[in-house]
């Protein structure tokens, strides 16, 4: 962590001096002081942010995806004369074990155009759709699948 707040230091800065380096370094070690002991911030909490940090960077490129395919998709509904929206409600359980990858399943279904999450408690959600054909499968989305790989 203090390697990361050395490195937000240094580009916040714009330029990297011997001064700049040294003041750096000692702020990051009194924030990471403060992490540890005002916040019970853990080498253990610490080693699982690194090993999360891939899922999630794979996470956020899938929810960039699925949000361009979602506001793609819902602008053709939106175009086509013909194409009518057909409002469905769909509730479902997403079998998620911890509260944060609820949440986050929650608000990502939020994020992509066509879906709002309207309710969730635990793992029960109820979604609202645009269309029945865009919450078929919800349960199995590449949302919950990428959520079950991150490290608890």
């Amino acid at each position: 962590m203090p390697v990361l707040f050395l490195i937000l230091w240094l580009l916040l800065n714009g330029k990297v001096t011997l001064e700049i380096l040294l003041f750096g370094i000692g702020i990051s070690l009194v924030l990471y002081l403060f992490l540890v002991f005002a916040l019970g911030w853990s080498l253990r909490r610490e080693a699982l942010f690194w090993r999360a940090l891939p899922c999630f960077l794979l996470y956020l490129l899938n929810l960039v995806r699925e949000t361009a395919v979602a506001a793609a998709t819902v602008a053709r509904l939106a175009l086509t004369p013909s194409k009518q929206p057909e409002p469905v409600l769909v509730e479902f359980h997403s079998g998620l074990e911890t509260n944060w990858q609820n949440v986050l399943l929650a608000n990502s279904i939020t994020l992509t155009p066509g879906t709002i999450t309207v309710f969730q408690e635990g793992d029960h959600f109820l979604i609202h759709s645009l269309r029945t054909e865009y919450a078929e499968g919800i349960e199995a989305c590449s949302f919950i699948r990428l959520l079950r790989r991150f490290p608890t």
